[in-house]
């Protein structure tokens, strides 16, 4: 059986020769010698021999090193300790009691009074201590404080004295000699003093020739600051008197200022008030009743007066501030910047994707128009599948709405090719699409050249003067038709090429602002004009081509007023033409106006959309055999590519009909040249198409070689896209992995190699690894903190309540003793008065 442990603490202090038996005289004063050196070793017994009886005080290795060769200790040394918890978690405990606590303590409280007195809450300085270091800086601040002060020092400051004596380090010496002191600055001037103060005292003042003689005497540094200070002191007097001159001139000159005022400007100044006095000697010879009614008279006009003079002031907008002059930068800025939100919202609409902002706006300007007018109810054009007259529906034109002006020169009857009256409407297209808000007499300027060319517009010009004369010939006032019929017994007796001026007329006659009724008349004459429009295409023979794009510009006009009725009107033609297997004339006038008027380039449109989709049923569905196809579809086919200029959308039906036109032997050299146009234009607008190879190779390729001469510059700029798009293709291939390295079987050596560490050769990766570890250690220690702390304060808080609970029960029991010994008195003496009582009855 193993021995206790006090048998162990017997035998270990015996061992240690700490107890044993007693020490005769000789040996206690032979060990008195060393007595220091003694108690140490003692010290470090009694440790040693704790730490071995309390394991968990110390916290060692869990078990020796496997390999000696691997520890760089020695075999028989002495393990140290790698740890002490006890002391740690004591070391924690204090210091939680010094922070912690007194926080928990001030929470929830305010206000506190904070001690920053020198040594106040520091317990290793004794009383003396303190004083001498509070007493050191004290004079420490009072003597470098007005060391270079500039101010005036007139009223010196109270000095403390003891026994009549200054307590202050830096005046003169007294009861030590100051020889004896190590050579300053401050001491040699004193001496200074000293000497030259005994010399005056003595009479000994030298003549100007001794003076003359010797040498000047170099001044001290206290001399020499005393000089700079006395002359700061005196250029800041100087510009202080500047200053105040100044001030007292410059108060002069502003009670003066009114007065020099009124002689800058020519006007007199006013007489003085007449006093109380001399008023009432003039007022003492009318009624009084006369005198007050007058001063009440004067008072109401004055009044008066000034308010028509405050309404006037309101009323004045000429101090309202006004857009300043821009400069042609900014303005080249700015229409850059609204051509680029322009292009990126029809980017958006070309993409379908939907845009709050023009959402917004458009919402912003129907309620205000409904508010302008309250009979009108809300469209309900969404519920037919269309949308309202404030969406995409209105076309990008002109912002003016009353576009009534338009030029006689249009009806001047000057005929142009179908080509050129196309080419010149898409152009217009182009522009709505890209500059929708340009002023409305430019573009009518525009409008004028697309249609008659830069060498017609003299020609027009000169029929300006004639046609007068034929206008002046038609009537003023019209009835607005409702129907078609109605316009063409408006038109019987009407040339077509009046047509457009009879149209302007009855605008301006029932324009929507003059009556609430024109707007919905007019609303019916939008639909009635496009189908006049196609009527007017089918007659034989043909009609001039300019009156027609006349009343396509005035229905461009009237659908930014009225843009649900145009649609309806185009809608129902296009209707017309689903239900029909041909494309007559009147179908092509329409199709061109709507590429005039709407946006193209839209992924889905109300309007555009059915018409491109009717064009490419029609080439999709004929094959061309007679002139009449060819040319049709020749037109549409330059239709479908303005169509889609912007957007660049790929159209199978129109590159099957150009194809089969091509081959078509019977096909005129006018038409065919028509037709190679429209396939070069095909190539160039699709040229970066990813499946341009498989569109015109090898049958419209083959097809335009067959031609010969007429498609031999078609065959060779067809040749080169097609060779381009190859080029630009990359054909399929395996992907190109990292070539990987041979392995090999050398090992790998470490120089400074630690089995506890893990190796990693990406240095990025360990990094990362390493500030993981790290972060993962000071959270493990945060948490760990703050377990302890919470610990701590669960600590006080149950000790605290424990305070609580034994004063209240102590305070609880001793009251309860009172009474209880109250009682008991009070008992005892009813008791003895009950005595006496039974006592005095016997």
């Amino acid at each position: 059986m193993p021995p206790s442990q006090l048998k162990r603490l017997k035998a270990s202090l015996r061992e240690q020769g700490i107890v044993g038996p007693q020490k005769s005289k000789k040996e206690k004063k032979r060990s008195g010698k060393d007595g220091a050196q003694r108690a140490a070793q003692r010290n470090a017994a009694l440790a040693s021999i704790r730490d071995s009886f309390n394991p968990f005080e110390v916290k060692a290795a869990p078990r020796p090193d496997k390999f000696e060769s691997t520890s760089l200790q020695k075999a028989n040394a002495k393990k140290t300790p790698l740890g002490r918890p006890g002391v740690t978690k004591s070391m924690g405990e204090e210091t939680r009691r010094k922070t912690l606590l007194p926080e928990l303590n001030k929470r929830n409280k305010a206000g506190g009074i904070i001690d920053r007195r020198i040594g106040e809450n520091d317990p290793s300085m004794s009383l003396e201590d303190k004083m001498t270091e509070r007493f050191a800086r004290e004079k420490t601040r009072k003597k470098g404080a007005g060391l270079f002060d500039l101010e005036d020092d007139a009223e010196e400051e109270v000095q403390l004295t003891h026994m009549g004596q200054t307590l202050d380090f830096g005046g003169e010496q007294d009861d030590f000699d100051a020889v004896s002191l190590s050579g300053g600055s401050d001491d040699e001037g004193g001496l200074r003093r000293l000497k030259r103060r005994r010399d005056s005292d003595e009479g000994t003042d030298l003549t100007d020739e001794e003076g003359e003689d010797q040498p000047e005497r170099k001044k001290s540094k206290a001399e020499v600051m005393k000089e700079v200070i006395a002359k700061s002191k005196f250029h800041k007097y100087e510009r202080q008197q500047q200053k105040e001159d100044d001030d007292d001139l410059r108060e002069k000159l502003d009670q003066d200022m009114h007065d020099v005022l009124g002689l800058l400007r020519g006007v007199k100044k006013p007489p003085p008030p007449p006093t109380a006095e001399g008023l009432d000697n003039a007022l003492g010879a009318m009624n009084p009743e006369r005198a007050a009614l007058m001063n009440d008279a004067d008072k109401a006009r004055a009044e008066k007066e000034y308010d028509r003079r405050l309404f006037e002031m309101k009323l004045d907008k000429r101090a309202a501030p006004t857009t300043r002059t821009k400069t042609g930068d900014e303005k080249a800025k700015e229409e850059a910047e609204r051509l680029k939100k322009m292009e990126e919202k029809r980017m958006r609409r070309m993409r379908g994707e939907e845009d709050s902002s023009d959402e917004e706006e458009e919402q912003q300007k129907g309620e205000t128009q409904l508010q302008g007018d309250e009979d009108v109810l809300p469209d309900d054009a969404v519920e037919f599948g269309l949308q309202d007259a404030h969406t995409n529906l209105r076309p990008p034109g002109v912002d003016d709405e009353d576009d009534f002006v338009i030029d006689d020169i249009v009806a001047s009857g000057s005929e142009m090719d179908d080509a050129e009256v196309f080419s010149g409407s898409e152009v217009e297209s182009s522009d709505d699409d890209e500059e929708p808000e340009i002023n409305e007499e430019e573009e009518e300027d525009e409008f004028v050249r697309g249609i008659l060319g830069k060498s017609d517009e003299r020609q027009a010009h000169e029929a300006k003067k004639s046609l007068e004369t034929q206008v002046s010939k038609l009537a003023y006032t019209y009835p607005c038709p409702q129907t078609h019929e109605e316009l063409l017994d408006v038109l019987k007796d009407v040339t077509v090429t009046d047509t457009p001026t009879v149209v302007q007329r009855i605008r301006a006659l029932y324009h929507p602002q003059l009556s609430a009724e024109n707007k919905e008349k007019m609303a019916d004459f939008c639909g009635v004009l496009v189908e006049h429009i196609s009527y007017l295409a089918q007659q034989k023979p043909a009609p001039p081509l300019a009156p027609i794009e006349t009343l396509i510009r005035h229905l461009h006009s009237l659908s930014r007023t009225f843009a649900l009725d145009v649609a309806k009107g185009f809608r129902g033609q296009l209707e017309k033409m689903l239900s029909s297997s041909t494309i007559n004339p009147g179908d092509l006038v329409i199709l061109t106006a709507i590429g005039t008027i709407y946006p193209t380039s839209d992924h889905f449109h109300q309007v555009v959309t059915p018409a491109i989709t009717i064009m490419a049923r029609w080439l999709g569905l004929t094959t061309p055999k007679t002139p009449q196809e060819l040319v049709t579809g020749a037109y549409v086919g330059t239709l479908c590519l303005k169509y889609q200029t912007l957007a660049k959308r790929y159209i199978p039906e129109l590159v099957r009909f150009t194809t089969l036109a091509l081959k078509n032997k019977s096909t005129p050299p006018d038409v065919l040249t028509a037709h190679i146009n429209n396939l070069t234009t095909m190539a160039d607008l699709w040229s970066n198409a990813p499946a341009f190879t498989e569109i015109f190779t090898p049958s419209t390729l083959l097809a335009v070689q067959s031609l010969g001469k007429p498609g031999k510059r078609a065959a060779q700029h067809l040749s080169i896209l097609a060779g381009n798009a190859r080029q630009r293709r990359r054909p399929q291939e395996l992907h190109h992995w990292r070539p990987q390295p041979i392995k090999s079987s050398i090992p790998k050596f470490e120089e400074g190699f630690n089995p506890d560490k893990h190796y990693d050769p990406d240095q990025e990766r360990r990094e990362a690894a390493k500030l993981k570890a790290e972060y993962r250690r000071e959270k493990k220690g945060a948490m760990r903190e703050l377990r302890k702390d919470a610990s701590f304060i669960a600590r006080e808080k149950l000790r605290e309540k424990k305070e609580k609970d034994a004063a209240y029960e102590a305070k609880y029991k001793r009251l309860v003793a009172e009474i209880q010994g109250e009682e008991g008195a009070e008992k005892n003496a009813y008791e003895r008065e009950k005595k006496a009582r039974k006592s005095g009855r016997m």
